[in-house]
């Protein structure tokens, strides 16, 4: 299916090229700024079908002639990295061939002894015994009722009004429904808001699980690059106004894959946005416990004074425990009862235990505690195991979250994570978190693994990347290079 066309407008462009220029190259502009725009579009940054500005504009903005432009665009055209039509404008597509096709997801194929490092989750915290505990005492006060209530228990209801309380954000019970971890709450969010050849709006890269069900629902995904910092709040609202999607995703808490978090002014600026295109926010808050250098800033939804145009997905697997299946919505009274109803045709609750046990939790607000320090003892051990092993990758330290985003010198992502597996160890490529065949410079390395696994790991990759180097030729620009490791595996 075809993704929605939008335009990207010249102070967009010009954020995510950023400094494209060598001024000391002898290289022509034409050929640099090629060079800069491909990959672009090999990294996800630009999506696909997405309509350049027009030459006579992006030569003004750039401070360069239209000839050097045109002839850029001619280079990307002769490439297939644009296809330019009468009317039309220079439209973003990959090269036949190039797109990659859905693999193998490496979470849950198979695969013997290998060392699975695709995996960003933790074990149990501590506690989580002692409140399974609790939650066995406290059934039989539940066991005279049918045990169905499609909204959740009120005691974990009133739990998680109260844990958002705390974060600044005021909520009542009746704003809040619990879902059978948030991957649920996304599905009924998605089958309530969209259909079949709908567009939703989603920050490039993204948590991956989110691009499938959209595929699976047959909802167009219109992918707004995330720049080298941040978000870029004027692509998004240019994404609202020219797509018209049904709804927005955004993880705006030490978002996955690249750790960011978004600052209090651009949350309030997304808002905004949201507000004057009618566009509704699903915001995913599943990541929100995981900061490591600081605390999170108030949720999204502080910035939403009518309450309806923001939706929050919050789980309880990411901090207590993935065996614990609960997650929640929260939203307007209203949206929360329409999807009470839409659920009873999906199932009919959450199991009983788990909630209680999910109160107990919530109620204790314990946190990361103890385990912030291994997750940054083991974030930096592992960012000093690439520095000292893998030094042409570019890594950036993220400020929370499970996994480090590994930029690569090379698009060759999906060769490489292929080469690692067969040396023992699995790795998710970046394309994973983007649609299109995007993010092939890109890897996720989660350091969730003791130290001794990732170092493990990381010898492994070093084997790979080696033996992926030998086997190509020298002197080639970075898309022949793609084409190469691709024909590898």
């Amino acid at each position: 299916m075809r993704m929605s066309t939008s335009l990207l407008r010249p102070p967009s462009l010009l954020r995510l090229l950023g400094a494209w220029r060598a001024q000391d190259s002898a290289e022509p502009a034409y050929r640099q700024l090629a060079q800069a725009l491909r990959m672009l579009v090999l990294d996800g940054r630009v999506g696909l079908n997405v309509r350049l500005p027009g030459e006579r504009e992006l030569a003004a903005a750039l401070g360069l002639s239209r000839t050097t432009i045109a002839a850029a665009f001619d280079r990307l055209r002769d490439e297939g990295f644009l296809e330019s039509r009468q009317g039309s404008g220079s439209v973003t597509r990959l090269p036949a061939g190039h797109a990659a096709t859905p693999a193998a997801d490496p979470e849950t194929t198979s695969g013997g002894n290998l060392l699975n490092w695709t995996h960003a989750a933790l074990p149990a915290a501590p506690g989580v015994a002692r409140a399974y505990g609790h939650a066995v005492e406290a059934l039989p006060a539940y066991l005279g009722d049918l045990g169905y209530d499609p909204f959740g228990l009120m005691v974990l209801r009133r739990a998680i009004a109260a844990h958002y309380e705390r974060r600044g954000c005021p909520t009542s019970p009746d704003q809040i429904m619990v879902t059978n971890g948030a991957q649920q709450g996304f599905s009924l969010l998605l089958k309530w808001l969209a259909g079949p050849g709908d567009r939703a709006v989603i920050d490039h890269p993204t948590y991956h699980n989110v691009i499938q069900a959209l595929q699976r629902a047959h909802v167009v995904p219109v992918p707004v690059g995330l720049p080298e910092q941040g978000w870029d709040i004027d692509a998004m609202e240019a994404a609202f106004r020219q797509t018209a999607p049904r709804f927005a995703y955004v993880i705006a808490d030490f978002h996955n894959p690249t750790g960011r978090s978004m600052d209090p002014a651009t949350r309030r600026a997304l808002v905004a946005a949201a507000t004057r295109t009618h566009t509704p926010l699903i915001v995913d808050e599943t990541m929100v416990a995981m900061g490591l250098d600081f605390a999170p800033p108030p949720p999204v939804a502080c910035h939403d004074p009518s309450g309806r145009q923001v939706i929050s997905l919050g789980s309880a697997s990411k901090i207590f425990w993935g065996g614990l299946r609960v997650g929640w919505i929260r939203a307007d009274a209203q949206t929360v009862a329409a999807l009470g109803r839409l659920r009873t045709t999906m199932d009919m609750a959450s199991p009983v235990v788990e909630q209680l046990a999910v109160a107990q939790l919530i109620d204790a607000d314990v946190g990361l505690g103890a385990r912030a320090q291994v997750l940054r003892d083991r974030r930096d051990h592992l960012l000093g195991l690439i520095a000292a092993h893998l030094p042409h990758w570019r890594v950036e330290s993220p400020t929370g979250g499970l996994s480090l985003w590994a930029e690569l010198p090379r698009a060759e992502a999906t060769a490489l994570a292929a080469l690692a597996e067969s040396l023992g160890v699995r790795v998710a490529a970046g394309p994973r978190f983007g649609v299109g065949g995007a993010f092939e410079r890109f890897l996720r390395l989660p350091f969730t693994l003791d130290e001794g696994q990732m170092e493990a790991g990381v010898a492994r990759l070093v084997e790979a990347d080696a033996r992926l180097h030998a086997r190509l030729p020298r002197g080639r620009d970075s898309f022949a290079l793609a084409m190469e490791a691709d024909r590898l595996i």
